[in-house]
Parts: structure tokens; C-alpha cells; sequence
């Protein structure tokens, strides 16, 4: 029997990306994204952490779809800026999800720091919540640098701007597979698969 577990995203860059890493990793499950389930109302990211934010969005998609769900808040943290983004990532500038106006306003904020205080970090806290009442959160993070202008078109987000640490392409210059096997998000969901199996086979 088939188990249809939901991404709760409108992400299409995230989408693509968990599908890549879960549709053929846990057998026997659908993975399915927002589009595929009636539409239901999304409630604000109030949460002050990546995985207050992640639970917060499964817990929601559990609730409207009665489907097992998984979910992910990521973003960017800066040295320089004590942190932030964080959690404000996708809305930076402003208006959620303007890749390019969040970016602009990062690279002018960091116009003047030097090379050594550009170190960043992309942070991806992943949640599985099942109906049942199962949950399961878990963090990675992928340390690199802040270049001063935009390189690379695959990605989406700060990845043109963020080389991670032992090289010299940006994240949005890397294959998409190389991108899975190295990433914040593709860490967290690769360590959430097997929790996955278990918990839906246990379900």
C-alpha cells in the first residue's frame, strides 16, 4: 500500500529539491507537494528558530490534510550580521521570496566587510509530524563565505552568493546532485530518510 507523504512548500526550487532526495529513497511512498492537496491557510512563520518554524509548518499540513508531512525552514545566517538573516531569510527585503531584492540588500550590507568577516552559513532544521502525532525534527548547516556579486544559475535563494568552505564555485554553479550530497537541506533531509521509514512503517 502506498503512503502519500506531503512537502509542505510552495518552493518550487525546495520542491524539486526534497523530491530528488525522498521519491526514491523510502519505498513505497508518494511524495506529494501543496499543489496535489486542497488548498488550506498557511500559518505565519512566527517562529524565532529554524525548527520552531519547521514544526509550525508540518504541524499546520497535518492538520488541514490529515497526511504525514514534512517540512523545512532554512535560510542564510552571516558572522558580520550577528547572525542574521536566520530565520528572516526569505523576507530580508521586505517582500518573501524576492530572491533578487534579499540578496541585493545582503551584499550591500556587506559591501565594506572584509574577506575574513564574510563567513556564513546556510542552517536547514527538517520536521517530520505524522497524524498519529509522531514528530521529528533534525539541523544541519553548511559553513562558506559571502562573494561580493552573484555567480551560477542553478539554485535559487542566496546560492549564487555563498561559496562553501574547500571550494571555489558558488552553491548555484554546483550539479544539482553534487548540490544534495554537500547542502544544508540536502544533509537534513538525507539524515530524515531513514527516521521517515521508520516512522511511516511503524504508522
Amino acid at each position: 500500500m502506498t503512503t502519500r507523504l506531503l512537502l509542505a512548500t510552495r518552493n518550487t526550487g525546495k520542491l524539486a529539491e526534497l523530491q530528488r532526495l525522498l521519491a526514491s529513497a523510502v519505498p513505497g511512498v508518494e511524495v506529494v507537494g501543496l499543489a496535489d492537496v486542497p488548498e488550506y491557510p498557511e500559518a505565519p512563520e512566527t517562529g524565532a528558530t529554524f525548527t520552531e518554524n519547521a514544526l509550525l509548518k508540518a504541524r499546520e499540513a497535518v492538520r488541514y490534510t490529515g497526511l504525514p508531512a514534512v517540512a523545512d525552514d532554512s535560510g542564510i545566517t552571516v558572522d558580520a550580521l550577528n547572525g542574521m538573516p536566520g530565520v528572516l531569510s526569505a523576507r530580508w527585503s521586505g517582500r518573501h521570496g524576492d530572491d533578487d531584492a534579499n540578496t541585493a540588500l545582503l551584499l550591500g550590507q556587506l559591501a565594506d566587510v572584509p574577506e575574513e568577516r564574510r563567513g556564513a552559513a546556510f542552517v536547514c532544521a527538517a520536521a517530520l509530524v505524522t497524524p498519529e502525532g509522531a514528530e521529528e525534527v533534525l539541523q544541519r548547516e553548511w559553513r562558506g563565505r559571502v562573494i561580493h556579486e552573484k555567480r551560477g544559475k542553478n539554485g535559487f535563494g542566496y546560492d549564487p552568493v555563498f561559496v562553501p568552505d574547500g571550494l571555489e564555485l558558488t552553491s548555484a554553479e554546483l550539479r544539482p546532485a553534487e548540490k544534495d550530497a554537500r547542502s544544508h537541506r540536502g544533509r537534513a533531509f538525507a539524515a530524515l530518510v531513514p527516521v521517515i521509514s521508520r516512522v511511516l512503517d511503524a504508522g
